[in-house]
């Protein structure tokens, strides 16, 4: 099987090595445009109206930062439910999956397909309860007059701390809503657990100690990109397993990929040296996780995109992981959650959203093991929270989905599990596991500054 995607791949790369597509570049956006924002459409672009059914609701956005009946102590805690008291609605199974098939995706059909006695998905009451803060929509307004995708769709021109392009017009500017332009934490912290479940249930772990930092969207400050400041920075260092603690990745991200791509620089425990990452990203495998998951695959989509023609499949109505917190509870015992195949069904939540859905086909004369990717990116936030990637034959070959999960000390949506689930091998991995770890996030905290990442900060961090 692998030797039939490699091929595949390589044939997709040969036929087509002389030409290369460009970006489709959107007109500036109207007045009359505009001055939908905050009217019909919320600040963030999406529609305010429920759906012909009812079962997609009206935006309320009635909650910026704590819920109603949440006793909040403070970033760093396990997150709190909003809607712990609900059950839910309908459980989809292989049995009934064709009565919903035109809501579910093509990678949820074939998990139905792998696993038909196993694989289910309760379906919950949706909820468009949290807004964000005035600040955010103003920076947002700001973006809708004047910010510009740059170098071919490989840069961004605008404010941070709000989306780039609410009434985004096509792919490019979509997907740049989800990487660069995601309102992403100012300041983060943890310490998490991967589980890379193999087929046959035995669990390779890992244990990471993450920082990350977004300059841009620190909280109270007003900045706009440059060319000569970089976009986000992140350190990870591995504590298990044993073989690799010590080591440390960190790297950083620039507003224009064409200009300065991603960065990263490893420390070897061994050597006691720190080394750069020549060409890090797209399809090299993720640290730690067996191969299960490729750099460009972190929060579904990550990283430049250049190596794609993309396109706008439409707006759907999908059944999608949303508004999870269970599934980070320190109530829970990873034993209470893994199982193989897929993830214990009882400790998700799915619920009925529209979502943009964008392709990326790989560019002749470029090679990544995907040849064709969809990505599911909710109209509320941007943010991307499924994925269908392909192999060079056209199978779909891994399915991808991220539990965001809304944190009052953000006053926004935080990536929390990711699940990465190959249709192949049967194995999957769930990635930033918390329950059994002492603290959740802890975002927007401060006290990270540039001088916490690079080289220098790797053998600090090493020692």
């Amino acid at each position: 099987m692998h030797k039939q995607r490699f091929s595949g791949l390589c044939l997709a790369v040969a036929m087509g090595i002389f030409g290369v597509a460009s970006v489709a570049h959107a007109a500036a956006n109207t007045e009359d445009e505009i001055a939908r924002l905050g009217q019909d459409l919320t600040c963030f672009g999406a529609e305010k109206a429920g759906n012909a059914d009812g079962t997609i609701p009206e935006f309320s956005g009635k909650w910026t930062g704590v819920p109603d009946g949440i006793d909040f102590k403070g970033t760093g805690h396990h997150p709190q439910d909003p809607y712990a008291h609900e059950e839910p609605l309908f459980v989809i199974t292989a049995e009934n999956m064709q009565q919903y098939a035109e809501r579910l995706s093509a990678g949820q059909k074939k998990l139905f397909e792998k696993y038909p006695d196993t694989f289910k998905m309760p379906i919950y009451p949706s909820h468009r309860d949290f807004s964000y803060a005035q600040s955010v929509c103003e920076a947002t307004l700001e973006n809708a007059k004047s910010a510009k995708l740059l170098s071919d769709g490989e840069g961004l021109e605008g404010r941070p701390g709000g989306v780039f392009f609410p009434l985004a017009k096509n792919a490019d500017e979509m997907r740049m809503n989800t990487t660069l332009g995601a309102l992403y934490a100012w300041t983060e912290e943890f310490t998490s657990d991967n589980a890379h479940v193999l087929k046959n249930g035995k669990i390779n772990w890992g244990r990471v100690f993450t920082q990350a930092l977004a300059p841009g969207n620190e909280p109270g400050k007003v900045k706009h990109t440059s060319t000569t400041e970089h976009s986000s920075y992140y350190m990870n260092q591995t504590l298990i397993p044993q073989r690799d603690s010590g080591e440390v990745l960190t790297g950083v991200n620039a507003w224009d990929y064409s200009k300065s791509p991603l960065l990263s620089w490893r420390y070897d425990p061994g050597t006691r040296r720190v080394r750069l990452s020549p060409g890090y990203g797209y399809d090299m495998a993720y640290p730690g996780t067996g191969g299960s998951m490729t750099v460009d695959e972190t929060r579904i989509y990550s990283n430049s995109g250049h190596r794609y023609d993309w396109k706008i499949v439409g707006k759907k109505e999908i059944y999608v992981p949303y508004n999870n917190y269970k599934i980070h509870s320190n109530k829970l015992k990873y034993d209470d959650i893994l199982t193989s195949g897929h993830i214990k069904p009882e400790v998700m939540r799915y619920e009925l959203h529209r979502v943009w859905v964008i392709r990326g086909e790989l560019k002749p004369g470029f090679r990544h093991l995907y040849a064709t990717r969809d990505i599911y990116i909710d109209e509320d936030s941007w943010f991307a929270i499924m994925g269908d990637n392909y192999d060079g034959n056209g199978e779909l070959w891994r399915t991808s989905l991220v539990n965001y999960i809304h944190l009052p000390e953000l006053e926004g949506w935080h990536s929390g599990v990711g699940l990465y689930h190959d249709l192949f091998s049967g194995d999957y991995l769930a990635f930033n596991l918390i329950n059994e770890q002492a603290k959740g996030y802890t975002v927007n905290k401060g006290g990270l500054t540039p001088n916490n990442f690079g080289p220098d900060a790797a053998r600090r961090a090493g020692r």
